[in-house]
C-alpha cells in the first residue's frame, strides 16, 4: 500500500473512531446546579484531545465549545448540597479533580394513606422489581461516543406538566425515592413522540413503570417514557425528532393516565424541563 493510500485509510479509521467529533456540539440546556440539576463545567483539560469526564464513577457528557471542552454532569436527586468533584482523565496517575459547588433545593413532599398492598409488596412481587432494576440499570448506564443533535428536547405528549419533579411521597408513613421524571397529563392512546433523534435501548413492561421505552441520545443522555398503553418501537431501532415512538397509558403503578417523562445524564435522573422547549 502506498503512503498516501495509507495516510487516507489512517484518517478514515480516525474519523471512525471519533464519531462524536465530526459535528458541531449542541446548545447547551438551562444551568442549575441543585440536586436534580445539571452544571456546566468548562474544563481545565488540553483543547487537542476530547478529556473523559467522570462523576461518582459514571462517564460524563464532554462537549466542545471553541477551544475549550465543556462537561455537561447531571447532579442525582440524592446529592448533598456542597462541593462536589469530577475526575479528569482515565490514567489513575495523571488524572485531575475539578470542584463545584451543589446548592440546596427544597423539593415538595406528599404524605398520602393507601391500601397496605400498595406499600408492603409479595415476595415475587420484590423478586420481580429486582430482577427489572438490573435491566433498567443496564439501560440507564448506555454510553455511545456521539453527541445528542440537540440538547433542546420537544415536549414528547401534548399536555399540561406536573411540578412533580423532585416530589418526595411518603406511603403510610414509610418514605419513598424521590420522583425522577416530569408527569404530563393526557388522554389513554394519546401519541407519544421522540423529542429528539437516537437510538431505542431496549422497551419493557414492567412492575413500577408499566410499559416503558429507552432512547439513548448520545453521551449517556438516555430519556424514558413510562406507563405506555402501546409502544411502537422495537429496540436498535433508530428513532428521529418526532417520531411517534408510543401512546400514553396508565400501565404499571399509577392512579390515572399520564406519560412519565425522565432524562438521565451520567446515570442521574435530572429535571427535564431545563432541556425542554415549546411543543411542535
Amino acid at each position: 500500500m502506498c503512503r498516501a493510500s495509507l495516510l487516507a485509510l489512517l484518517m478514515v479509521l480516525t474519523a471512525a473512531l471519533q464519531p462524536a467529533l465530526a459535528s458541531e456540539p449542541p446548545e447547551l440546556p438551562e444551568s442549575r446546579v441543585v440536586p436534580g440539576g445539571i452544571v456546566v463545567l468548562e474544563l481545565e483539560a488540553p483543547a487537542e484531545t476530547a478529556p473523559q469526564v467522570r462523576y461518582r464513577d459514571h462517564r460524563v457528557m464532554v462537549l466542545k465549545g471553541g477551544e475549550k471542552w465543556r462537561a455537561l454532569v447531571g447532579i442525582p436527586l440524592s446529592a448533598e448540597p456542597g462541593r462536589h468533584t469530577v475526575r479528569i482523565g482515565i490514567d489513575p496517575e495523571h488524572h485531575k479533580y475539578q470542584a463545584f459547588t451543589v446548592d440546596s433545593k427544597e423539593y415538595a413532599t406528599q404524605k398520602l394513606k393507601v391500601a397496605p398492598a400498595q406499600v408492603d409488596l409479595s415476595k415475587a412481587d420484590l423478586e420481580r422489581v429486582a430482577r427489572e432494576r438490573v435491566r433498567i440499570d443496564a439501560a440507564l448506564e448506555t454510553w455511545t461516543p456521539d453527541w445528542p443533535s440537540t440538547l433542546k428536547l420537544l415536549q414528547p405528549v401534548e399536555g399540561p406538566r406536573s411540578s412533580s419533579f423532585g416530589l418526595r411521597r411518603v406511603f403510610n408513613e414509610q418514605p419513598r425515592s424521590p420522583h425522577g421524571g416530569m408527569d404530563i397529563a393526557a388522554d389513554v392512546g394519546t401519541p407519544v413522540s421522540a423529542p429528539a433523534d437516537g437510538r431505542v435501548i431496549d422497551t419493557g413492561d414492567y412492575f413500577f413503570n408499566g410499559k416503558t421505552i429507552f432512547i439513548d441520545h448520545g453521551q449517556g443522555m438516555i430519556t424514558m417514557y413510562c406507563h405506555l398503553s402501546a409502544i411502537d418501537v422495537k429496540p436498535g431501532q433508530a428513532v428521529r425528532r418526532g417520531d411517534v415512538i408510543g401512546k400514553v397509558g396508565a400501565s404499571g403503578r399509577v392512579t390515572g393516565p399520564h406519560l412519565h417523562f425522565g432524562v438521565s445524564l451520567n446515570r442521574a435522573f435530572v429535571d427535564p424541563g431545563l432541556f425542554l422547549t415549546r411543543t411542535e
